[in-house]
């Protein structure tokens, strides 16, 4: 059959009916639980995947501190897009707000705590494990051989990087071999930046996406709103040297938005 030309008047048709047809879904993971990082200001899901959450912090054992550069999260207090890739995630509302004092780096780029800087937001992981373990380096510090499905939970906080020696002291907050009725405990966990929202997830990390799933049930616990940190003393948490060998800022998992990977928030 010869090739004859389409008329323009055929070309626009059916570019309308390409244009109607439904858009291809995007690949999902499958049989898998909940996932996170999340809008935590949405509580809509549809992840009908159930295990009980973990018991409240201060009945676990801490078993690793770490942080990533953007929040992984997005909520009331870091909603500003950072956008898409390993460094990605969302920054908190004031970052544009901030003055020349606090956005000075002490360190020019060259501090013990890499990939933070003030004008940063970061958002700190304390994780929580029902093991018996001692706290250590990565996730790993979190299981044994005797304990290898433990409950899991993430009281999580999101900060905003300042250079201001009256704005908190991370160190505050970290472990130093701290332990309370026969607990590894922070030394202490943030208040003040409102309730916390408790939600089912997963772990998070640049290494998953909502193709690739992690498989680990994990209890959030996400404060709502950011609070602003001294970049010095995270500086000095490096320096100082602590058990989790943690010298720098981790990537961040992209949002999570797909409804059937997302548990609805009681």
């Amino acid at each position: 059959m010869p090739f004859r030309p389409l008329h323009l008047t055929s070309i626009a048709v059916i570019g309308l009916l390409f244009s109607a047809l439904p858009a291809v879904a995007e690949d999902l993971c499958k049989g898998f639980g909940p996932q996170t990082p999340r809008d935590i200001s949405s509580a809509a899901g549809e992840n009908q995947r159930l295990f009980t959450l973990a018991p409240p912090a201060k009945q676990m054992n801490l078993c690793n501190i770490h942080t990533h550069t953007n929040a992984e999260h997005k909520g009331p207090g870091f909603s500003v897009s950072a956008g898409s890739g390993d460094h990605g995630g969302y920054k908190c509302n004031e970052s544009a707000s901030l003055t020349a004092a606090e956005l000075e780096d002490p360190s020019n780029g060259q501090g013990a705590f890499r990939g933070v800087k003030p004008g940063d937001t970061i958002e700190v992981h304390w994780v929580h494990t029902s093991c018996d373990i001692t706290p250590g380096k990565g996730l790993g510090s979190c299981l044994s051989d005797a304990c290898a499905n433990p409950q899991l939970r993430v009281e999580t906080q999101v900060f905003l990087v300042v250079n201001d020696k009256n704005a908190l002291d991370f160190n505050d907050f970290a472990y130093a071999g701290n332990k309370v009725d026969g607990l590894h405990q922070a030394k202490s966990l943030p208040t003040g930046t409102g309730s916390p929202v408790v939600f089912a997830g997963s772990t998070t990390g640049p290494q998953y996406t909502q193709a690739i799933c992690s498989p680990l049930q994990v209890t959030w616990s996400v404060r709502p709103t950011c609070a602003k940190v001294d970049v010095n003393s995270f500086h000095k948490w490096a320096k100082d040297g602590n058990v989790f060998e943690e010298d720098y800022s981790h990537g961040v998992r992209q949002l999570v938005t797909a409804p059937a990977l997302l548990a609805p928030i009681q």
